[in-house]
């Protein structure tokens, strides 16, 4: 690696096609992936990241072993250099959309990640009312696992993201603040043959047909973590699935017992859709909280939502505790 060069000669080497090749990398996590969304060949998508490497005078990701063409991580400079480089695009794509003819009062956008079980509940709750107060608003939502949405956080495709604590790696640049703990519920249909018992045995629940989150997630360490507890294992004749949908028509044609975060069943268990088994689950509260990229100024309505999303918390913590 070149030794570095002044901030003067880095200010002025530097260029917007280097810049968008940085973020690029961030947002695809893969050279090859990352020079078709830019619409070049991966050996110019790889000597123009080389370039800004030597402009840096340091290393800003370590490649993957398979053709060096993965991306493992970003170097703390590589972080801080992303930070400012979404800034930069972003004031340029945002001077370009003003210079257009008519440009006018732009229709505002936010771009929101969540966790599936957050998504349908304090998510919708809180968009819903920003809706109220922001008619001329576009929101996209998605939805995904903790570790990509921080990521996708991270290479500025989400704005902000309702999320977990991740690990410091994936927290680079990133802020965390809590908004409530959300405790681990089994859930089944109403009439299963469990629903009616005061106080259903674990041997009892292990002997259902059971439906958990896919391996790495939260709600899955503490489903294995209860269990463990308890001296059980989870048996290999398992379903796993992120997908909520799947998840309840499971449980509704079935005599399934879903191992849920209690968000992702809030409004059917208040319906009566769905029905809580009274079974303890000590130790399984997980925060969740609001997601932001540091340093960078919020839009009005990414204020606003995160705003709704803190008054809401409350409500929505005491809704995760009830038994209904």
């Amino acid at each position: 690696m070149q030794p570095p060069l002044s901030s003067e000669r880095f200010a002025r080497g530097v260029q917007l096609r280097h810049l968008r090749c940085l973020v690029a990398v961030a947002q695809e996590r893969h050279l090859a992936r990352a020079a078709e969304r830019l619409a070049l060949s991966q050996p110019a998508m790889s000597k123009t990241l080389a370039e800004l490497e030597a402009l840096a005078g340091t290393r800003l990701v370590e490649r993957g072993e398979a053709g060096r063409r993965g991306i493992q991580r970003f170097t703390v400079a590589g972080e801080q250099l992303l930070a400012h480089a979404l800034r930069v695009l972003e004031a340029v794509d945002a001077g370009a959309q003003a210079l257009q003819p008519g440009a006018g009062e732009r229709l505002e956008r936010v771009r929101i990640g969540a966790l599936p079980s957050v998504a349908p509940t304090l998510l919708v709750d809180a968009l819903l009312a920003l809706r109220q107060r922001m008619p001329a608003l576009q929101a996209e939502v998605r939805t995904g696992a903790n570790a990509a949405l921080c990521d996708a956080l991270r290479a500025g495709e989400l704005d902000l993201v309702c999320g977990r604590m991740s690990d410091p790696q994936r927290m680079a640049g990133l802020s965390f603040e809590f908004l409530c703990a959300e405790p681990l519920a089994m859930v089944v249909r109403p009439g299963h043959p469990l629903a009616g018992l005061a106080a259903p045995s674990m041997q009892e629940v292990m002997a259902c047909p059971l439906v958990v989150y896919s391996e790495g997630t939260v709600p899955r360490h503490h489903t294995e973590s209860l269990l463990s507890g308890l001296g059980l294992r989870l048996p290999a004749d398992h379903t796993q699935t992120l997908d909520l949908s799947v998840a309840r028509a499971l449980l509704l044609r079935s005599d399934a017992v879903w191992f849920t975060a209690a968000g992702a069943a809030r409004d059917e268990l208040h319906s009566g859709t769905l029905v809580r088994l009274d079974v303890a689950t000590p130790g399984t509260e997980e925060p969740v909280g609001l997601l932001l990229r540091s340093g960078v100024e919020l839009s009005a309505a990414q204020r606003t939502l995160a705003a709704l999303l803190r008054e809401g918390a409350s409500a929505h913590a005491a809704a995760l505790l009830s038994r209904g």
